[in-house]
């Protein structure tokens, strides 16, 4: 069981998936026996939100860096003078494919993929909007051991060229964006990552793919590959393993991209969205064989 927190107040999700955090500031430092305590909620509950915590660029990034340093967003152009903040805007007459709207954990195709993303609220619309996360270990977890002993031994291929590529999802919008997306032949980039990764501070196991970041699965035809994908896809997405995420003006919310997945939902046509997006570092992915 978990020891109580002292600094801070912690309110789970019903099934221990998501928490909301209270208790703090954090437009300034945090003690280190805080910080210590929001790391470890962190990882008993993958994501944390923090209500009502107004924040300029400079805190947004100073508390980032708290978390650790920043990581590398490598497909769409930060704000001007601050290189680690992407904007994520979507305007009221905006058509376009919104940006996060499928499956993913965030640039999961990199040496060493974000450990953290944090998004803060700074104009939500009256209705829509809302984020959904999935619990990537708890999917794991409900498969039969027979298959969670194929899967630790296999690999899976990750690419964005069907988002950002010269043929992918966003080369062919031809709806009106507000926001500056790289697209383009250096998107054919492509790594094999952990099928199953372990994590470096829970040490628990969680499936590592996505439906748009995961083209195949090495030493795999795509007849063979494409199925056992879709199974697992489907097994992720199950409602027992999501967490619908509501957001309010001034809210961070923080999520673990080692052991979650998530979906930038939409039902706001006709309203203003506007997020500050920041990432940490991670690791080169840990496998389990």
């Amino acid at each position: 069981m978990t020891a109580a927190y002292r600094h801070l107040r912690v309110r789970p999700e019903a099934h221990g998936f998501g928490a909301a955090v209270t208790g703090l500031r954090l437009a300034e430092p945090l003690a280190p026996p805080v910080l210590d305590e929001v790391r470890r909620a962190w990882t008993d509950h993958s994501v944390l939100c923090f209500p009502d915590q107004p924040l300029s660029h400079a805190q947004l990034e100073a508390f980032t860096a708290q978390i650790g340093p920043f990581g590398h967003d490598p497909y769409a152009t930060p704000l001007e003078g601050h290189p680690h903040i992407l904007e994520v805007r979507r305007e009221p007459g905006e058509t376009s494919r919104r940006f996060g709207a499928t499956w993913h954990s965030d640039w999961s195709f990199l040496e060493t993929p974000p450990a953290a993303t944090l998004l803060h609220a700074k104009v939500t619309p009256p209705v829509g909007g809302d984020t959904l996360f999935a619990d990537t270990y708890r999917a794991y977890e409900s498969l039969s051991p027979v298959m969670r002993r194929l899967l630790d031994g296999l690999r899976a291929i990750h690419s964005p060229r069907r988002s950002h590529g010269s043929k992918g999802d966003f080369a062919k919008d031809q709806g009106q964006r507000a926001m500056d997306l790289v697209i383009g032949d250096q998107a054919e980039e492509a790594r094999a990552q952990p099928l199953v990764r372990l994590h470096p501070v829970s040490r628990r196991r969680a499936l590592y793919i996505s439906p748009i970041y995961t083209i195949g699965i090495e030493g795999m035809a795509e007849e063979e590959s494409q199925p056992l994908l879709d199974f697992l896809f489907a097994r992720m997405l199950e409602d027992r393993f999501i967490y619908r995420h509501r957001w309010h003006p001034h809210m961070l919310t923080m999520w673990d991209n080692r052991c979650t997945i998530h979906y930038a939902d939409g039902g706001y046509d006709g309203h203003r969205r506007v997020m500050h997006r920041t990432t940490v570092a991670g690791e080169v992915p840990m496998g389990v064989q």
